[in-house]
C-alpha cells in the first residue's frame, strides 16, 4: 500500500514538474518585442525567428520574447515604421528601403551598378556596420542583426537591350525610394511609385510591366508569372536588418542586452546564407518556367555599359548631402577599391 502511494506521489510530482515547465515555455514574457515584416509566413525566416525566440526566452529567464507579424499584414514598411513611432509595434525586419527611412546613409552600400558580388559588398558593409549601428542608435533604434536580401535583377515583358527600350517600359518604383528616384531621373525614365503589396495587382492590370527583384523574391511573391525576361546583370545588392525601438530596448535588463544581440547575430547570418542558396535555386525555377535571360556583355556593349555606369555615378553624386555625406561616400568607395585591389579577379554576379 505504501509502495502504491509512493508511486502515485512520484507520478504526480513528475506531472506537476512537466506542467510547470510547459507553462513556463508558453508563458507570456515580461517584455514581448512585437515586430513586423513583409516576408511571407511559412518562410525560412519564420523558422529561424521561432528558434531565436526560444533561445532568447531561455537566456533571459523568460524576460524577453519575440512576436512577429508576417506577410505585410501590418502594412508596407513605411506603415510599420509609423506604427513603431505610435508605439503600436516595437520594431521590424526591414529591407534597405525601410531601413533607409530611418538611416538614409544605409543607401550608400546599395548604389546601383557599384558592386560586383557578395564578397565585395560584404567587405564594405562589414567595415561600415559600426557606423551604421551608431546612426540607428542616434535615431532611436537598436540593430538586433543584419541580413542580406540579395542581388536585384530587372524583370520585364520584353527584352531590354537598350536605353531607348528601357525608357519605353512602365517601371515599378517602391514608393518613397529616393535612391531609385534619382536613378530613374538620371536615366530619363518616369517610374510608377507603388507600395510593395500593390506590385502583383499592378502587373496584372498592366499599370506596370517592369520591376526589379531578387530571383528568390520574384518566385516567392509569384511576380515571375507576369514576366518573360530577366536581365543577367544585377543592378544592386539590397541588405536587410531587424531593428527595435530604444523605448522597448531600454526596458530590458542591462545584463541581458548584449546577450540578446549575441544570440540574434548568428541566426541572421544563417538567414543570409539561406537567401543566397535560395536565389541560386530560384534562378533554375525561373528558367524552367520559361523566363529568358537577357545577356549583357560589356565587351560587346561597351558604349551602353559606359553610359549606365556614368549615369549611376551622376545619380550617386546628386544624393550627396541628401542621403549621405561626401565623407561617407568617399569612405565606401575607398573600401570598395581596397577590396578590388586585393581581389583583381573578382567577378560580377551575373545570371549563369
Amino acid at each position: 500500500m505504501i509502495n502504491v502511494r509512493f508511486h502515485t506521489f512520484s507520478m504526480l510530482s513528475v506531472l506537476v514538474l512537466l506542467i510547470s515547465a510547459t507553462s513556463f515555455a508558453q508563458a507570456e514574457p515580461k517584455i514581448l518585442f512585437k515586430l513586423a515584416t513583409i516576408a511571407p509566413r511559412g518562410s525560412y525566416m519564420m523558422t529561424l525567428i521561432n528558434e531565436m525566440d526560444a533561445e532568447i526566452r531561455k537566456a533571459t529567464n523568460n524576460e524577453v520574447g519575440i512576436k512577429i507579424y508576417y506577410g505585410g499584414v501590418q502594412g508596407d514598411e513605411k506603415d510599420v515604421l509609423r506604427k513603431i513611432r505610435l508605439g503600436q509595434l516595437h520594431g521590424g525586419t526591414f529591407t534597405g528601403h525601410g531601413l533607409g527611412q530611418v538611416v538614409s546613409e544605409i543607401k550608400v552600400t546599395e548604389l546601383p551598378y557599384h558592386f560586383r558580388n557578395y564578397d565585395e559588398v560584404e567587405y564594405v558593409r562589414s567595415v561600415l556596420r559600426p557606423t551604421m549601428e551608431q546612426l540607428f542608435e542616434e535615431r532611436g533604434f537598436v540593430v538586433l542583426g543584419w541580413n542580406e536580401i540579395g542581388f536585384v535583377y530587372t524583370f520585364s515583358k520584353v527584352p531590354i537591350t537598350s536605353i531607348e527600350i528601357a525608357r519605353q517600359q512602365k517601371w515599378w518604383m517602391w514608393e518613397g525610394d529616393e535612391l531609385a528616384r534619382a536613378m530613374f531621373d538620371a536615366f530619363g525614365i518616369t517610374p510608377v511609385p507603388l507600395n510593395f503589396k500593390d506590385v502583383m495587382t499592378s502587373l496584372s492590370t498592366r499599370l506596370i510591366d517592369t520591376a526589379s527583384s531578387t530571383p528568390y523574391g520574384a518566385v516567392a511573391m509569384h511576380w515571375y508569372e507576369r514576366f518573360e525576361y530577366m536581365n543577367e546583370h544585377p543592378t544592386t545588392n539590397v541588405q536587410g536588418a531587424t531593428i527595435v525601438s530604444q523605448r522597448i530596448w531600454n526596458r530590458v535588463s542591462p545584463e541581458y542586452r548584449q546577450k540578446i544581440i549575441d544570440i540574434c547575430r548568428p541566426y541572421f547570418a544563417r538567414l543570409s546564407l539561406h537567401t543566397r542558396e535560395q536565389d541560386r535555386k530560384s534562378i533554375e525555377v525561373l528558367k524552367k518556367a520559361g523566363i529568358q535571360i537577357v545577356p549583357f556583355d560589356p565587351g560587346k556593349n561597351q558604349e551602353r555599359f559606359n553610359f549606365i555606369f556614368e549615369t549611376s555615378v551622376k545619380a550617386r553624386e546628386s544624393l550627396v548631402g541628401k542621403l549621405y555625406s561626401r565623407e561617407l561616400l568617399d569612405r565606401m568607395l575607398v573600401l570598395r577599391e581596397e577590396y578590388r585591389t586585393k581581389h583583381p579577379d573578382s567577378h560580377v554576379e551575373i545570371i549563369r
